[in-house]
């Protein structure tokens, strides 16, 4: 699910929601391989807000009733395959890293609806080509997710969207679709500021997308029923919180793989990367509320790993330390 939220407004959506399927049994458990925990630190350009940034005050957006796209049947791989469906060492982590996408973004506004939700469809299928091919090499099942994006307000099949006082899209594994506000995620709601009154460029908003595609992922390589069978059995809340931050910063290494992917042509210029990393600096939980997605250290720790690596075994969070997943 997307996400993470600015200034940690938003409990983790998934919780609560039943994940439909059993798990896959595996006939084996291999090893995941050797993974460098992220070690870095926001640096003062990154936790400087960029001049060139703007803001803008919030208005009001009327409740829509959202038009979904469907996902799309792709025929599975013909290859039989024994999956590893565990956390530590899911078959994902062999897939090594994503390859260079072409897509290019435009110049897109991201105060426009129909702009921006443009961006984000197309965006999708840029996804799809990475995660597809990486996916089907090492024999998983893979399909596209569906989308639900309006300006304002709506209602899914995990509930409403954005919650109450909320700016963040979520990921609903009950029909494997992402629903997103533009106007929330851009202009803010209540007391949230929308992402862009942190960088008014669109590639923030195009990284969170790309974190909820990632729940996708978990989901199609059964990280997210092995997660959510491991915070069933938790016997305390701490327990299940620090569950919940490992799959979210998980997601956010996965969307930085993402923009790396795409960084030639989107593109994601050396300025705006350290756009990203300051974006990333930004997110995540604040005092006050659910410590669900991770501190906005790590959320930076995260994405740059992603980022900079562009390997899925380097986004392992479930062999990493306590404290870079805190």
């Amino acid at each position: 699910m997307i996400v993470v939220s600015v200034f940690g407004v938003i409990a983790l959506l998934f919780i609560g929601l039943v994940v439909a399927g059993s798990l896959i049994k595996n006939r084996y458990r291999d090893s995941a391989p050797h993974f460098a925990v992220p070690t870095y630190t926001p640096s003062p350009l990154e936790t400087s807000r960029p001049a060139t940034e703007d803001t803008f005050t919030p208005t009001p957006t009327p409740t829509e009733t959202p038009q979904e796209t469907k996902p799309t049947d792709v025929p599975s791989p013909s290859k039989e395959v024994v999956r590893n469906t565990t956390l530590e060492g899911n078959t994902l982590y062999r897939t090594g890293g994503l390859p260079t996408v072409s897509c290019s973004a435009g110049s897109p506004s991201i105060y426009s609806h129909s702009q921006l939700k443009g961006l984000i469809l197309k965006t999708s299928r840029c996804l799809d080509k990475g995660w597809s091919r990486i996916l089907g090499e090492q024999g998983i099942d893979w399909s596209p997710p569906g989308y639900a994006i309006v300006s304002g307000k709506g209602r899914g099949a995990c509930g409403d969207f954005p919650q109450i006082g909320s700016i963040v899209p979520y990921y609903c594994p009950r029909n494997h679709t992402i629903y997103a506000s533009t106007g929330a995620m851009a202009k803010g709601s209540g007391n949230s500021l929308g992402y862009g009154q942190i960088v008014g460029w669109h590639g923030a908003i195009i990284s969170m997308m790309a974190h909820e595609y990632g729940h996708h992922v978990q989901q199609l390589t059964g990280l997210s029923d092995s997660w959510w069978q491991k915070t069933q059995r938790s016997s305390s809340r701490s327990g299940r919180l620090a569950l919940s931050r490992r799959f979210e910063l998980q997601a956010t290494c996965f969307g930085g793989m993402f923009m790396r992917s795409v960084a030639s042509t989107y593109p994601v210029t050396p300025a705006r990367r350290n756009t990203l990393y300051y974006f990333y600096s930004r997110v995540g939980d604040w005092p006050g509320y659910p410590r669900d997605h991770g501190t906005p250290a790590n959320n930076n720790r995260w994405f740059r790993q992603g980022y900079e690596k562009n390997k899925t075994f380097q986004c392992n969070t479930w062999l990493a330390s306590s404290s870079s997943t805190s």
